[in-house]
C-alpha cells in the first residue's frame, strides 16, 4: 500500500470518526428528557422605539397594573457620556437624552405616559430601585443609595400619595421609623400590606400597612431576629449562613399564605409563612459568585400561582420552576445583547395574560417582553427562545 493511500484511507477513518461522533450527540440530543411547563417566545418588537431621543439607563424595576400596562424604572444617571450626548451642557451631538425616570406601555409597546425624577414635598431617592403597581395601581418605589432609608408611594400617574421612612438614616435591621436602601416592594391586597425587600443596608423583610406605612412586623434569615452583621463573601462550600446577606432583593407575597425570599448573594430562595416563620428553602446555581443567582420573582397567573419565575442576573436565565416543590422545571435564555438574550437580567413581572417582562441593569439597560404560548413539552433548558415563524 503506497504512502499515499494509506493516508487517505486514516483520513477517512477520521473523517468517520467525526461523522459519527455528530450523529451521536444529534441523537442524545434528540433523546433529552423533555418536561411539561409553560412555553415563552421572545417579542423582538417589543416595545416600540421611544421618542425624543430617548435612551434607557440601567433599567432596575418593573411591574405590571390592572390594564397590563408596564410600567418601568430606570437611572438617567448611569447613561455614559457617549450614550447622552443630547444631554450634555452644551449639547456634542443630537443624540441621546435620558429618557424620564418611569415609563409607563400599553400592552401593544406604545409609550404612553413619563414621569419622575425630584419634586415638591418628596425626595425622589438618590438611586431609584424596583417598581410596583399595587391593586389600587398606585405606585411604590423604593432606592438603594447611601441615604436612600425611605420608599415613596405615587398615584398612577405620579402624584405622590406618601414618602414612608426618613431619609439619611443610618443601617438598623430593628427600626420601625426607616428603611435600609429598600430593593423592591410587594403587595398583599387581600390584608392590605406591603413587604419591603430591606435589602441593601438592612438585612430583612419588612412589612407595612399600605395606608399609613407603619412597620408592623420584620424578620431575618429562617424567622431569625435580622442582625447587621458582615458575614463576609459567600463561600459556596463553607455551611450556610443563618442570616441574609446584602441584598435581600425581594419578598414576593402569595394568596395561599406564603412568601418567597431572594437572598440574592446566597443564592437561595427562602420561603416563609407571612407570620416570618420558616418552611424551608433552596438553593440555585449554588457555585454562582459576586452578584449571585436569585434576583427576582414573579408568579404565573393562574388561582394557584403554580409556576415560580425566578430572574438570575449573573447566569444570564430565566427559571421556570414548581412554586410547591421548588423544582427546576425548565430555563430559557443566555448571555449576549440580542432580543432573548441577557445582560444581567434584574427584574421580572408577569400580566394577566401569562407573559413575562424583564428588565436589565448594569450595560443591559432595556426591557424584553416574553410571550405566553400555552403549556407544552420543553428541554430543561431551551437557550434563546426564539419565535418559531
Amino acid at each position: 500500500m503506497t504512502r499515499k493511500r494509506r493516508m487517505m484511507l486514516a483520513a477517512g477513518w477520521v473523517a468517520l470518526i467525526a461523522a459519527l461522533g455528530v450523529a451521536q450527540h444529534v441523537l442524545e440530543a434528540s433523546q433529552a428528557p423533555l418536561v411539561e411547563a409553560p412555553v415563552f417566545e421572545v417579542e423582538p418588537l417589543w416595545p416600540r422605539p421611544l421618542p425624543n431621543h430617548w435612551v434607557l439607563g440601567n433599567a432596575i424595576g418593573v411591574g405590571v397594573d390592572s390594564r397590563d400596562h408596564v410600567f418601568i424604572v430606570h437611572r438617567q444617571d448611569q447613561l455614559t457620556g457617549a450614550e447622552s450626548g443630547g444631554g450634555a451642557n452644551p449639547p456634542t451631538s443630537e443624540c441621546c437624552v435620558g429618557a424620564p425616570p418611569v415609563l409607563e406601555f400599553d400592552p401593544d409597546g406604545n409609550l404612553v405616559n413619563s414621569w419622575g425624577g425630584a419634586g415638591q414635598g418628596y425626595t425622589w431617592p438618590g438611586s431609584n430601585h424596583g417598581i410596583t403597581i399595587d391593586h389600587k395601581d398606585n405606585v411604590w418605589i423604593g432606592g438603594n443609595g447611601p441615604r436612600d432609608s425611605h420608599i415613596l408611594k405615587f398615584s398612577h400617574d405620579g402624584k405622590l400619595l406618601m414618602e414612608i421612612g426618613q431619609v439619611g438614616q443610618p443601617v438598623n435591621s430593628s427600626s420601625t421609623d426607616h428603611f435600609g436602601r429598600v430593593a423592591k416592594i410587594s403587595i398583599d391586597a387581600g390584608t392590605n400590606e406591603a413587604y419591603l425587600a430591606d435589602g441593601y443596608g438592612n438585612h430583612r423583610v419588612a412589612v407595612i400597612d399600605m395606608d399609613n406605612g407603619r412597620v408592623k412586623r420584620f424578620w431575618g434569615a429562617y424567622g431569625n431576629a435580622p442582625s447587621d452583621s458582615n458575614f463576609g463573601p459567600y463561600n459556596p462550600d463553607a455551611p450556610l449562613i443563618p442570616q441574609f446577606r446584602t441584598p435581600v432583593h425581594c419578598a414576593e407575597p402569595t394568596s395561599d399564605g406564603l412568601v418567597y425570599v431572594c437572598d440574592r448573594p446566597n443564592d437561595r430562595i427562602q420561603v416563609f409563612r407571612k407570620d416570618g416563620s420558616f418552611v424551608k428553602e433552596v438553593r440555585i446555581a449554588p457555585k454562582t459568585l459576586g452578584d449571585g443567582s436569585v434576583w427576582d420573582i414573579a408568579f404565573s397567573r393562574d388561582a394557584a400561582q403554580k409556576y415560580l419565575y425566578l430572574a438570575d442576573g449573573k447566569n444570564e436565565r430565566i427559571y421556570v420552576i414548581d412554586r410547591q416543590t421548588l423544582e427546576i422545571l425548565t430555563q430559557f435564555g443566555d448571555g449576549g445583547r440580542q432580543p432573548g438574550q441577557f445582560f444581567a437580567v434584574h427584574s421580572i413581572a408577569t400580566d394577566s395574560r401569562g407573559n413575562i417582562y424583564t428588565t436589565e441593569t448594569y450595560d443591559g439597560k432595556r426591557l424584553q417582553k416574553f410571550t405566553y404560548k400555552g403549556m407544552g413539552r420543553v428541554p430543561r433548558n431551551q437557550g434563546v427562545v426564539w419565535p418559531k415563524k
